[in-house]
């Protein structure tokens, strides 16, 4: 058998549009979830006995507004998890919290990012992250550097946002040009600032038993909290992490094993992916290649979080293009038991998480609960 990176396949049809209903959560004790740390939802205690998981989230009216989509097409089984509706949620609560900030001590969260080089791509997640930022009030700053600056003048203006008090998480958008080495960037971040949660010693204390980051990395924590918003269990079962790059499929993996799950990594060199998929309750895929897992890779009722957003060829759409997810949806809506929709899915988790986590950054600075 290939390994996983021959899996290269035909892109799958998506020409069905569900109708949905909705089905409202019950009241859910959350025992552990990633540091929503924002009021009225949650009850956070810091200290040396404090954990970055040890938090109830016990709000009849938030989870009763929550809704699972289901589609009624009668050859679709799956549950869509609605990732752009919980991420509303989320902000709205982060947009409340900031103005009882604001009003109670006269503090703005602040968000600097820097962007170094040309990709439309990166250009564009800046421009969502910025337009998030204004929607629940947190003050951005934009650094927008060359393509030909040196690492000395990235480091310079990391530099003066370590000091400034006024920001409290800083971005460093990626991918940076080649020539640039990318740990050394990402290091000189100050960790109390690091909201992005890729400093070495963020990731290394989310590795170890016992240890607590200060920030979880935005994608892998907003699957996380995904799943916990729907109501999947992770305490003991099977997961399958699909890719192990730094960014999402390795912090992740470590993240399904605090919350108790086996976990297996499957990646380019693995050997009979598909075997090993099949085995899981709960797969993450976050390799970026389309289409690449098939419904006959999914165990019947597993949850699938695909994070992949990938473009493929379309004439019938406008920009010739449309974005698939590394998971056939059609076919995999026929055995999983929930998925995410790719657009619509972890997308605007990631976003809202780094909101969160800017918002948790300025609490911490300022000693506010």
């Amino acid at each position: 058998m290939a390994s996983a990176s021959a899996f290269i396949v035909p892109d799958c049809s998506s020409s069905s549009t569900a109708a949905s209903r909705f089905i409202p959560l019950n009241k859910i004790r959350i025992r552990r979830v990633f540091q929503i740390n924002y009021h009225p939802i949650s009850a956070v205690r810091w200290g040396p006995k404090s954990s970055l998981l040890n938090i109830n989230i016990n709000n009849r009216r938030l989870f009763s507004s929550m809704a699972l989509t289901v589609a009624s097409n009668a050859e679709t089984i799956a549950k869509v998890i609605d990732g752009k509706s919980v991420a509303k949620h989320i902000k709205e609560e982060i947009s409340t919290e900031i103005t009882r900030m604001k009003e109670a001590i006269g503090v703005i969260p602040g968000l600097a990012v820097v962007l170094v080089g040309d990709r439309k791509d990166s250009a564009t997640y800046v421009r969502n992250k910025k337009k998030a930022c204004d929607d629940v009030g947190i003050k951005s700053y934009e650094i927008h550097l060359p393509e030909d600056s040196t690492e000395q003048e990235v480091l310079k203006y990391i530099s003066e946002f370590n000091d400034d008090p006024s920001v409290h998480g800083i971005l460093v958008q990626l991918p940076l040009p080649r020539h640039m080495n990318e740990e050394n960037i990402l290091s000189a971040v100050s960790i109390e600032k690091d909201v992005d949660g890729f400093h070495p010693l963020n990731i290394g204390r989310l590795a170890m038993r016992g240890r607590e980051p200060m920030f979880v990395p935005c994608t892998p924590k907003g699957c996380i909290v995904l799943l916990y918003r729907y109501g999947v269990t992770i305490k003991g079962k099977r997961a399958v992490v699909i890719g192990r790059s730094n960014i999402v499929g390795m912090p992740a993996a470590l993240l399904l094993q605090r919350e108790d799950a086996t976990v297996t990594i499957v990646h380019s060199r693995t050997k009979n992916p598909e075997e090993i998929v099949r085995q899981a309750d709960i797969v993450i895929s976050a390799a970026g290649q389309p289409n690449m897992v098939r419904g006959s890779w999914i165990k019947p009722g597993a949850v699938i979080i695909d994070v992949g957003i990938n473009p493929v060829d379309d004439p019938e759409s406008p920009r010739g293009y449309r974005l698939v997810g590394d998971v056939c949806y059609e076919e995999a809506c026929q055995v999983a038991s929930a998925i995410t929709p790719v657009p619509g899915g972890v997308g605007p988790m990631t976003i809202a998480m780094l909101l969160s986590n800017t918002l948790s950054s300025a609490k911490r600075a300022h000693n506010f609960e």
